[in-house]
């Protein structure tokens, strides 16, 4: 079950990523022992805000990184997020943060001006990219060309910190790059088959994806973020969403998991009495059991299935 909003969410579990542990991050530490046998000091301590940007960050820093994510609990609403004093402690200790900006994460600058540091590196997503704060969709990650440039600045970062690794992290950032092949490959066939597809969504969770897909997303984006932003949406954008489902003019239901109200579990049954296949989207990776590249891969396959065969998927 997801949480339901509006709410305030209690803080989310600090988990600490082991590094090189899972099959994604053996593959990419693979061919990277031109660095050497990792020495047994010096490691970095390094905090990414959401556990998918902790993933990314411990699969390009392997050993010489130790990496807490801060937003993991998937009953969690990230928008609500309330830091705590252990939180606090994390990120006062760590030498490189990464967050997403775009007032997602607004928590971590706080805490990053409360426990200023001069050596510490902090890696703003929003800022990486050059995006506005009125840039209107904060969840970033969706896109497909968002974590290659995080990740080559994420090598730079370790780089700087630990000069004496910088060959192991451009070969970690090489062997990251390559991991995504499978999710930019599968993204290119679907739109090749499937472009213009109607869907409905509730929340703008996975709209970069969807229109990296070539998806036709027909919710109105006032409809999106109000949902978002746990406001009630106009009743015409309520009627019109329910018309999706009724007069059959979508083929997916693309549903926020993590975040639920009764309004979107009203559409929710809608869309599922009518008979439109669901798949469920996330705003943090679905753990155990994923990295970043084979959660992104999840979706696009779930969609995938939604369109081509009627399947639902309403959990990864």
């Amino acid at each position: 079950m997801g949480t339901s909003r509006p709410r305030r969410s209690a803080p989310g579990n600090v988990r600490s990523l082991a590094a090189g542990t899972g099959l994604l991050v053996a593959a990419v530490l693979a061919g990277c022992t031109s660095a050497g046998t990792p020495s047994t000091t010096g490691v970095v301590q390094a905090v990414g805000a959401e556990n998918e940007y902790a993933d990314v960050l411990a699969q390009i820093g392997g050993p010489y990184v130790h990496v807490s994510s801060i937003i993991e609990n998937p009953n969690t609403d990230p928008h609500a997020f309330e830091s705590s004093p252990s939180v606090a402690r994390e990120v006062s200790a760590a030498e490189l943060v990464v967050q997403n900006g775009l007032g997602y994460d607004a928590f971590m600058a706080k805490i990053e001006s409360a426990s200023a540091s001069a050596t510490r590196k902090v890696i703003v997503v929003q800022r990486l990219l050059g995006l506005p704060d009125s840039t209107p969709n904060p969840h970033l990650w969706y896109d497909p060309a968002t974590m290659p440039k995080v990740a080559r600045a994420m090598a730079n970062a370790l780089a700087a910190l630990r000069p004496a690794h910088a060959s192991f992290f451009q070969a970690s950032l090489q062997s990251f790059d390559r991991s995504l092949t499978p999710w930019t490959d599968a993204i290119a066939a679907f739109k090749a088959r499937f472009a213009g597809t109607p869907v409905a969504t509730t929340e703008p969770v996975a709209d970069y994806l969807l229109e990296a897909m070539g998806l036709d997303n027909r919710t109105p984006f006032a409809f999106q973020a109000d949902v978002m932003n746990g406001t009630d949406p106009a009743p015409q954008d309520v009627t019109l969403e329910d018309g999706f489902f009724t007069g059959h003019q979508v083929k997916v239901f693309c549903y926020n998991q993590q975040v639920v109200s009764s309004l979107t579990a009203s559409i929710l049954q809608n869309a599922q009495r009518a008979g439109v296949p669901v798949v469920g989207v996330y705003e943090t990776m679905p753990t155990p059991g994923y990295h970043y590249q084979s959660w992104m891969l999840a979706e696009v396959q779930a969609i995938e299935k939604a369109v081509a065969g009627g399947v639902s998927t309403g959990h990864l």
